[in-house]
């Protein structure tokens, strides 16, 4: 488990920042319930609570000038 300042990917910021509409748009229409609030839990417990706690004990450099 990561605590505190995580480290800056540029290829995995632009990669998060170009690859999204169009696709989830597409999940959307396709797969019943992606992208509602709370799936994650039903679909995968273990990785939910997991990145619930990675989220609130670690932050991104980015986060620093906010």
């Amino acid at each position: 488990m990561k605590f505190g300042l995580r480290k800056p990917s540029l290829k995995r910021s632009i990669k998060a920042r170009t690859t999204g509409k169009l696709k989830r748009s597409i999940k959307k229409a396709l797969i019943p319930g992606y992208g509602k609030k709370g799936m994650g839990w039903i679909k995968n417990p273990k990785k939910a609570a997991y990145n619930k706690i990675y989220n609130k004990t670690s932050f991104s450099f980015w986060d620093l000038f906010k």
